[in-house]
């Protein structure tokens, strides 16, 4: 282990809990952290996409991680996402808010706007989605992907920081931030923006974002027992409205700069409410998951996922 890396029994504290937070475009720090301090974590599936800034907010342990690496070195299809999630899972995470910039599918879903995503369709492909694998078959339940506990809290916190509930299908204005307490995620390869013909797609299939990374995220946070939350910020109008020029990365980051402060003092209000999530299932998704006989676990399988599923091996 390298110096200053981190293992679950160094690091983790299992009296108190930690936030996790995980950044994406243009969300790369997270202010207003005290105590802070980097840490290098080595994980059983490798180094992280960057060291990982753990600090306090108020009386709440955090710990930030921004996905795509300091300076924005990794694309979707390599981010290392299971030692991203992993390496949270070490430093004593129990509940993680991942923060992702999306494209909006749907008219009422203005650039500006925020969504609290609950169900995905996962479009990705040759980019590793499981910490199950390497002689250990495991099956975790994924019908409702998201803490609908941890998910409350997040809608709170949003509306302290002041955002407001959109309500029905109405055209929002843009620049007024508006909260959609649900919405179903396409998660797609990248790093190419959808064909039109693909946007058009999408919104028949029922989905109102799109985006690159978080449905690996809610896979991994499912398995590594971690109740999870994500906050979709909404930058543009993906590609399918004709009336508009087709999303650019230009277009993008002027919207994505105020997205930011917004998501930023949303994870202030969370951390202050962070003792008063309800109790749920997620500790335990992976309590009957595992098919492979025991005695057929390997030592080094045992090794590799003790952080995860010691408990039950």
């Amino acid at each position: 282990m390298a110096p200053g890396s981190a293992s679950s029994s160094e690091s983790a504290d299992s009296t108190e809990p930690v936030l996790g937070v995980l950044g994406g475009s243009g969300l790369y720090e997270l202010p207003g952290l005290t105590d802070a301090r980097q840490e290098e974590v080595e994980t059983p599936f490798g180094r992280p996409s960057a060291p990982v800034l753990l600090g306090r907010l108020g009386d709440t342990r955090v710990a930030f991680l921004t996905r795509h690496g300091k300076g924005h070195r990794f694309s979707p299809s390599e981010v290392n996402f299971r030692a991203n999630v992993h390496a949270l899972k070490q430093l004593g995470v129990t509940r993680l808010l991942s923060i992702s910039a999306v494209g909006s599918l749907r008219e009422n879903i203005v650039p500006g706007d925020l969504v609290l995503v609950d169900q995905f369709i996962d479009k990705t492909h040759g980019r590793a989605s499981t910490f199950f694998g390497g002689g250990v078959v495991g099956h975790v339940s994924f019908a409702d992907p998201v803490c609908p506990a941890w998910v409350d809290v997040v809608a709170e916190a949003a509306g302290a920081a002041g955002a407001e509930t959109a309500a029905g299908e109405g055209q929002g204005q843009p620049g007024l931030p508006r909260l959609h307490r649900s919405g179903t995620y396409v998660c797609m390869e990248g790093p190419q923006f959808s064909t039109r013909a693909e946007s058009h797609l999408h919104r028949a299939w029922g989905a109102h974002v799109i985006g690159m990374t978080a449905a690996t995220e809610a896979k991994l946070a499912r398995e590594a027992e971690l109740c999870f939350a994500l906050l979709a910020l909404s930058t543009d109008y993906d590609c399918w409205r004709t009336d508009e020029e087709a999303v650019s990365v230009e277009s993008i980051v002027a919207v994505l700069n105020a997205n930011v402060a917004r998501a930023q003092a949303i994870v202030v209000e969370a951390a202050r409410r962070f003792g008063t999530v309800r109790p749920c299932r997620c500790a335990r998704a992976a309590e009957h998951a595992i098919f492979t006989a025991r005695e057929a676990i390997s030592a080094e399988a045992r090794q590799r996922l003790r952080t995860l599923y010691g408990r039950y091996l």
